[in-house]
């Protein structure tokens, strides 16, 4: 699939919406496996940062630098390099050459995003779990972006290319509201719809389960919304999200505003804020105004002005992003205003308890210099509690749909990934739909 990659979420604390109605620190022993019996395959879409993307530069590349001229050295493999996530990133002459080939361009008389003038780009075959583990080798922070999920499934008795698959992705491109082309975000869909379908033939004809982590979250429900009723029903028996951002997140206004690291060392912000900027995906984890409202969420000491998710395009004009305006206004900000129905049975892991932005100042320096001033809420670090409970709470007022949300206390975003009591609640979902013994009441859950 051709696209470019990468963002994170974000933060908030506001009502915490639950009512226990059911204690459970269930942990399952497998998940089936073993002795011939067939398991529902499951299909795990990963976050924005748990994807590796490659570019090849044609001929119509216009290098800003030397350095960018020559650089990777290239040798087979049709001149395809690694470009998400390479360490050598960090290096500040290599980190702009990384920056332009990410970058995305709007299309305004297409209506829709491209790569970088002569950058080419791919992403894995859908099937593989491998790229989803192994970002880089060399930089333990990007390392092992699902392997303890993945290779806890497979104890469990999950065979990769047997009952278990991946689903890479662009994952700096997005989808957009109706009416509106996404030449790559409605290919991916299309291509998973496929892996769906032969993972279910493959497997006796199990509906598949959809387990998706932050922005996979956001496509899954996407996925789903946009199939038939009667694919819905034969082919996905439930949808498992991990940390999504139902209602985006404050911490993505700290990227637009001074630019993000996501953790790596060493680089230097303000030379990676174009590039995440230019991130379809990031426009659409922007805090939406169903779920923050008038909310200050951010202050700006220079520009006298405070900004909630409802002036989100002021914001982007003040900060010097006006080209975001318009698709942010058109593509993205509808997606947030109403989250369909999945139509299948839905878990949602949320981690509750970590300290998640809630706000940010900035101060007479402006946007460029960061935050003066950081006040924290509730939320998994990443991603605000307001936007992972919600959004959703409309699902569980229908007599249609099934919800089952499961808080794990003191559990990251990232962490979710790895957490016992995060992986004890996966192996139980996943028992109780192997035995047939799937939930069929909304219910909340709480572990700790």
């Amino acid at each position: 699939m051709e696209g470019n990659p990468p963002r994170m979420v974000a933060l908030l604390a506001a009502a915490v919406v639950t009512t226990m109605l059911s204690l459970s620190s269930c942990c399952a022993s497998s998940a089936g496996g073993g002795g011939g019996q067939l398991l529902h395959p499951v299909i795990l879409i990963p976050g924005s940062g748990g994807n590796q993307l490659e570019a090849r530069l044609k001929d119509d590349y216009r290098p800003s630098s030397l350095t960018c001229r020559v650089w990777p050295l290239v040798r087979g493999r049709g001149g395809w390099f690694r470009m998400w996530f390479e360490s050598s990133v960090v290096v500040a002459p290599l980190t702009r050459c990384f920056a332009e080939r990410m970058m995305l361009y709007y299309d305004r008389d297409a209506d829709d995003y491209r790569n970088a003038p002569g950058v080419q780009t791919r992403v894995s075959d859908l099937g593989s779990t491998s790229t989803l583990r192994y970002l880089d080798p060399t930089l333990k922070v990007l390392t092992g972006y699902m392997d303890v999920l993945a290779s806890t499934l497979e104890k469990a008795g999950y065979e990769e290319g047997r009952d278990l698959f991946g689903a890479p992705y662009d994952f700096r491109y997005g989808l957009a509201a109706p009416g509106h082309p996404s030449q790559v975000g409605t290919a991916y869909l299309e291509r998973l719809r496929l892996l769906v379908e032969s993972a279910c033939a493959a497997n006796g004809g199990m509906p598949a389960v959809l387990m998706a982590h932050s922005l996979g979250g956001l496509y899954a429900l996407q996925f789903l919304a946009r199939a038939p009723p009667a694919w819905r029903a034969a082919h996905v028996k439930r949808l498992v999200t991990l940390s999504a951002p139902w209602g985006g997140s404050v911490q993505e206004m700290l990227t637009f505003a001074s630019g993000n690291t996501l953790g790596v060392p060493f680089v230097d912000p303000s030379l990676i804020r174009d590039e995440q900027r230019s991130s379809e995906s990031n426009l659409w984890l922007l805090p939406t105004p169903k779920v923050f409202g008038n909310t200050t969420l951010v202050v700006s000491e220079r520009h006298n002005r405070t900004y909630s998710a409802k002036n989100v395009t002021q914001f982007l004009n003040d900060i010097g992003f006006a080209d975001g305006v318009e698709p942010y206004r058109a593509r993205t900000r509808p997606l947030g205003e109403v989250l369909p129905e999945p139509g299948v049975p839905v878990t949602c892991l949320v981690g509750t308890g970590v300290d998640t932005v809630e706000s940010l100042v900035f101060g007479d320096e402006g946007f460029d210099a960061g935050p003066v001033e950081v006040v924290y809420g509730d939320g998994d670090g990443t991603v605000n509690l307001a936007s992972l409970m919600g959004p959703i709470k409309a699902w569980s007022d229908s007599p249609s749909q099934v919800l089952e949300v499961v808080e794990l206390p003191k559990v990251s975003h990232m962490g979710i990934l790895k957490d016992k009591s995060a992986l004890d609640q996966i192996l139980r979902i996943l028992d109780s739909i192997n035995l047939n013994a799937a939930t069929t009441t909304n219910t909340t859950h709480q572990s700790s």
